[in-house]
This record gives structure tokens, C-alpha cells and sequence, in this order.
């Protein structure tokens, strides 16, 4: 199984892919490709028609977007533990997973991730909105099971690889949050599977300049 993703440093979308197969110790060759260059896109030729990363290769499988690659690996090898089990709140955990997967436009787009980075900057309202919502979501999960287990749902699931890239966004631009969304930003940080992304994020001297955003805090 061959897992195809971008720089650690700033794509987003293959972090929350690579994170499932981490988590859950599933085998797999990880293949680096440089965003932005020549290299990334003549590698992926007949790879994904999507031309873009995470895209998961397993055998003859192919899989593309980084929702659908976390549902393959949670359908074919975890009998479906990467989702809650009661019937009510797996649909709110995939309602959860979808809001983040399809929308958020304005932070995407503003607060680039870019763990190397320590940043300021100043958002839009609309931006805001979007910090607003998601610090919504993880105080009212945060009520529920900060001291079971920390994450969304108690136990780690695919709810958490679609915000674990939104953490690191908060930590590199220093986004303020109530107390009980910040148990929740700890708990994915102090992560072995994230450390280890973030690790070798550091490592790496790539430049994608669309993403370096904010100013620089020295």
C-alpha cells in the first residue's frame, strides 16, 4: 500500500489521510512529492485523475480526497472503528467530519497551515466566523468527553483527521481559545502520530510561497 502526499510543512489534506493509516499501525510506503513543482504532477500521472495528494494505492485500488481515503481504510481494515458505534453519534461525527472536509473557506484560505512558521496576521469576519464555529464544535465535544478520552468523540476517530490540520493553523498564528477548546488543541498536539508529522514537518526547507502567510513573530 502506497500512500502519496505533499510537503508535511504545509499539506493539509494529506496529513488528515496519513494519520488514519498511522494511528491505527497500518502498514503502508508513505511517497513524499514536492508541491508546487514539475516532479509532483509528472509523478502522479496515472496514479489519480485528480492530479492532487493524498491519494491512497492499495493493490489495485485507488483512492483520492482525504475523507474518502480515511472511510476505504476504515471499511477494508478497522471493521468501521474509526467511527463512533451508536447509530446517532457516528451521524453527528460524520456531520462534524463533513462541515470541516467542505467548508471553512475563509481560514483555509487565510491561515494557511505552515508548522515551521510562527505567525501574526489579521483575519477577515469572515475568517473569524469560521475560528468562531470551529472553537463551537470542540467546547461543546470538549463537555462531553474532555476527561474521556479528549477527543471529539472520547476515542480518537476520522472527525479528528479532519481538524488535526486546523490545531496546527491555530498554533502557528496564536489563535486565542476558551479553556475547554484548548484541551482540546492539547490532546491532538501531544499526539504521538501528530508529534511525529510534526517532526518531520521541521525538517524540511521547502518553500510553497502561497502559503507563507502573516507576518513573522520573531
Amino acid at each position: 500500500m502506497q500512500l502519496y502526499i505533499g510537503n508535511k510543512n504545509y499539506s493539509t489534506w494529506s496529513l488528515r489521510a496519513w494519520l488514519i493509516l498511522e494511528k491505527y499501525n497500518i502498514p503502508f510506503e508513505e511517497v513524499k512529492l514536492p508541491l508546487d513543482t514539475s516532479v509532483f504532477y509528472e509523478r502522479l500521472k496515472g496514479i489519480t485523475p485528480s492530479m492532487k495528494v493524498p491519494t491512497l494505492v492499495d493493490q489495485n485500488t485507488h483512492v483520492w480526497d482525504s475523507l474518502a481515503i480515511c472511510e476505504y481504510i476504515n471499511d477494508t481494515y478497522l471493521s468501521g472503528d474509526a467511527w463512533p458505534r451508536s447509530g446517532a453519534t457516528k451521524a453527528k461525527a460524520r456531520a462534524i467530519a463533513c462541515e470541516m472536509h467542505s467548508g471553512f473557506n475563509a481560514l483555509r484560505n487565510e491561515m494557511p497551515m505552515n508548522i515551521r512558521a510562527k505567525r501574526r496576521l489579521t483575519t477577515s469576519d469572515a475568517c473569524k466566523k469560521d475560528i468562531a464555529r470551529i472553537e463551537q464544535i470542540w467546547t461543546e465535544q470538549m463537555a462531553h468527553f474532555a476527561d474521556n478520552g479528549g477527543w471529539l468523540f472520547g476515542q480518537w476517530s476520522i472527525a479528528d483527521a479532519m481538524f488535526a490540520p486546523v490545531v496546527l493553523r491555530f498554533k502557528t498564528y496564536g489563535i486565542e481559545l476558551n479553556p475547554q477548546a484548548r484541551i482540546y488543541m492539547e490532546t491532538a498536539l501531544s499526539c504521538p502520530a501528530m508529534k511525529s508529522w510534526v517532526e518531520a514537518a521541521l525538517l524540511e526547507h521547502d518553500i510553497v510561497a502561497i502559503d507563507e502567510a502573516g507576518e513573522e513573530i520573531v
